[in-house]
């Protein structure tokens, strides 16, 4: 005799995988997770024994040193002279293993030279499939905030994230990770050139104030290379806590209000 899942079980089944990070059926190429996850693993031993062999450590095997991932960024963000080299700089970046994983580099959207620059924390699943931050739920959520400051990511607004690759189950990047990508962040702000950066999320904080704690942050100016920085809660956060939407058009208002004192 067949037997067969009711609706409801179904529905409950699925929402667990979703869960559990299982939120595509199939992609382009197939990605081993586990392979990065241990692929991780074994880079971060190997640094490990580094440290014992630099240390003198009884019985530790001598490996040969690569390059510092980190001076490896300097150098290469360093090198770029406009946006189109520092997107290519960054595709060519092979010490971060969240590459390995990521379908796409989600480098940027909206207007160079914009007066704002948003910068988000990572890639989630749809960002990862465009190309491009904010895409989802939470950036169709963005642009309707934008708007009601009369801000535009077509016309006004310049957004990229701290991280350019969807981080496996989207969980949130790690130190490691983004100390390798924030020299481009450093560098992709001094190319972009805005009046004004909104920091987006806690992961955005951490990377650019070295704080973390959004909902204390959010709505303090603060000051990032030479640059006013407004820190506010992301728009992904307000979709599971909408009562916190009244801040967020508070954190508006008060960047509508700097961008009019600035034009003066």
């Amino acid at each position: 005799m067949e037997s067969a899942l009711d609706w409801h079980t179904a529905r409950a089944l699925l929402e667990w995988q979703l869960e559990m990070g299982v939120d595509e059926a199939i992609s382009d190429s197939p990605v081993d997770r586990f392979a990065v996850e241990h692929a991780a693993r074994e880079q971060a031993k190997a640094k490990k024994s580094q440290v014992a062999v630099a240390r003198g450590a009884p019985g530790a095997v001598p490996q040969q040193e690569g390059p510092d991932p980190v001076e490896a960024a300097v150098a290469s963000a360093k090198g770029a002279g406009d946006l189109d080299a520092l997107r290519a700089a960054m595709g060519a970046y092979d010490h971060c293993e969240l590459k390995r994983g990521a379908r796409n580099l989600v480098f940027s959207d909206g207007v160079p030279g914009a007066r704002v620059m948003i910068i988000g924390e990572a890639p989630g699943r749809d960002e990862d499939r465009e190309g491009k931050p904010f895409v989802g739920r939470a950036g169709q959520l963005l642009d309707r905030m934008l708007s009601a400051i009369d801000l535009s990511r077509k016309e006004s607004v310049y957004i990229t994230n701290v991280v350019p690759w969807r981080p496996p189950q989207n969980r949130d990047p790690n130190a490691e990770e983004i100390a390798m990508m924030l020299p481009f962040l450093h560098r992709h702000i001094a190319l972009a050139k805005p009046d004004v950066l909104v920091i987006v999320g806690n992961i955005s904080c951490q990377a650019l104030l070295g704080k973390r704690g959004i909902t204390r942050l959010r709505g303090q100016w603060a000051e990032v290379q030479g640059k006013p920085a407004l820190p506010m809660v992301h728009p992904a956060y307000l979709l599971r806590t909408p009562a916190a939407k009244r801040e967020a058009w508070a954190d508006l208002l008060t960047l509508k209000a700097k961008l009019r004192a600035m034009a003066q």
